[in-house]
This record gives structure tokens, C-alpha cells and sequence, in this order.
């Protein structure tokens, strides 16, 4: 598995699960597989109700703690200092686990100085609880403030991304400042499975749409973790290590002229 090279030192694999929408024994199933199948990245956040069965997962699994990167995220109406702090103390006992390789501010809150959230990951990376943090859904201006208002480095950016939503300005500045940007959603949620312009990429390769989505978007520069819960769901995405698109290919793609944001809560601050 690639990894990405992360600010705070630590590495990252390219290739995650994400568990968005996956709860109860579906969750802890999809996990379970996703790890025997070779995954060693999953994806969670407090508000998606399912890191009981994530950690129940991973512990089933056997694998040793210092193979996987596990990632979670405080939930937006918990950014004080001492909720940062129960929070993610209640999560590490959920997933059974003794530290965190990423956490993320789920969403940007405007109510709350992002000096007392990065105040709260700070003492979260002293006291060896966390080894990197990051945001989530911050467009451009929020990325600067937060690597102004950190002292420690901001690891990563995890946003909606896939060629329906090419977001290069906000891949630019994240790379400016040394952030990994990572894509969810980055299949567009099957929004993108007919896509003419994939299509005629993926039959070059014999590959699907999702494949091609997916291989576009590690070539960029990002991390990818979609949901999947079949087996052959599992096993396709994590089959797109085996060739690479020709730069005239990526262009193809890059020019793709469809805005499609699927992910929007009312509440954020989007530049669209």
C-alpha cells in the first residue's frame, strides 16, 4: 500500500475505508472484511454512530495496533477545550483503542476560535492520545486560519472530492501549507458510474469508472477513502495499484465540466 508522507512526520495510506452510513453488524462486517482483504486504513467519527463496531472489528481482527491508522473526528458543536477533550476520550474507549493516528474537526463552527480546538488537539498529542490532527470541510480561507491559529502542524484536509467536484484551488493552497487533502465521497456516490469521459478511460485499462475516479484522484496528490460494504465493492477499489493514467488521461478528466456537491448540512461554509 502507498502511503502519503503527513506534516507531523507520521504516514498515511493512500487507500482507506470509509464508514460513513455503515452501522451496527454491517459496519463491524465491512470492517472485519476490508482489514482480511489487506485494508489498514478505516475511517470514523463520533457522529457516525458505529466506532463500538469498528473497534470490535479491528480487535477481532488480530492485526497488530501499530499496522493500522485509524482516524475519527469531533463532532462540530463539541470544538471547547474540555468537550475536544471528553470526546475524544470517549471515542478511544468505543474503538478500545489507546491513541488515534488522526484527528479531525468534523466541520468548522463559527462560534467557536479555532485557537481553542487546536488548544485542546495540542495537550490530545502531548498526552500521546493522538498522533496527528486535522480538519475536515474547510474551503480555502479556514485552512489558512487554522494553520495560523495551530501550533502544532495541520495534517490534513478531508473533503468531498471526486472529478464531479475537482476542487484544484483548495488542493493547491493545502498543498502550499504541507496538507494532505483527503477525498470522501470520492466515487460521487455512483453519480458518476456512466460517465462517457471515464468510461473511454477505463475500457483502455480494463478497469470500472470507480477505479479509474479512484486512481485519478491518488495521482493528484490526495488520499481516497470510499465506502464499501461488499466484498467485490472492497476488493475493486483496492485493485487500482497495478497501472497509471497517462497525463493526457488526467487532463481528460481534470476538464470535466459537472459541479456536483452531494455532501452539504446547512451549516458550512462552501465556495462554490
Amino acid at each position: 500500500m502507498q502511503t502519503a508522507n503527513l506534516s507531523s512526520g507520521y504516514e498515511m495510506p493512500v487507500l482507506g475505508l470509509g464508514t460513513w452510513q455503515l452501522t451496527g453488524n454491517k459496519c463491524k462486517s465491512s470492517v472485519k472484511k476490508a482489514l482480511e482483504l489487506g485494508y489498514r486504513h478505516i475511517d470514523t467519527a463520533w457522529i457516525y454512530d458505529n466506532q463500538k463496531e469498528v473497534g470490535e472489528a479491528i480487535k477481532e481482527s488480530g492485526i497488530k495496533r501499530e499496522k493500522l491508522f485509524i482516524t475519527s473526528k469531533v463532532w462540530t458543536d463539541n470544538l471547547r477545550y474540555n468537550e475536544v477533550l471528553e470526546q475524544c476520550d470517549e471515542t478511544l474507549q468505543q474503538l478500545q483503542l489507546s491513541y488515534l493516528d488522526l484527528y479531525l474537526i468534523h466541520w468548522p463552527n463559527k462560534a467557536v476560535d479555532l485557537k481553542e480546538t487546536f488548544r485542546a488537539f495540542k495537550k490530545l498529542v502531548n498526552e500521546k492520545k493522538v498522533r496527528s490532527v486535522g480538519v475536515s470541510n474547510f474551503n480555502i480561507s479556514r485552512v489558512r486560519e487554522a494553520k495560523e491559529k495551530s501550533e502544532i502542524p495541520v495534517s490534513v484536509n478531508q473533503v468531498e472530492y471526486h472529478p464531479y467536484l475537482n476542487q484544484e484551488s483548495l488542493l493547491e493552497e493545502c498543498k502550499k501549507n504541507k496538507i494532505t487533502l483527503t477525498a470522501y465521497s470520492p466515487l460521487a456516490r455512483g453519480k458518476m458510474i456512466n460517465d462517457k469521459v471515464l468510461k473511454s478511460v477505463a475500457e483502455r485499462y480494463n478497469k470500472t469508472t470507480s477505479q479509474i475516479a479512484l486512481r485519478w484522484l491518488i495521482q493528484k496528490g490526495l488520499v481516497v477513502i470510499p465506502k464499501a460494504s461488499s466484498e467485490n465493492h472492497l476488493k475493486e477499489n483496492l485493485d487500482i495499484f497495478d497501472f497509471e493514467l497517462k497525463k493526457e488521461e488526467m487532463e481528460k478528466i481534470n476538464k470535466i465540466n459537472i459541479r456536483k456537491r452531494l455532501v452539504n448540512p446547512g451549516f458550512s461554509e462552501f465556495e462554490d
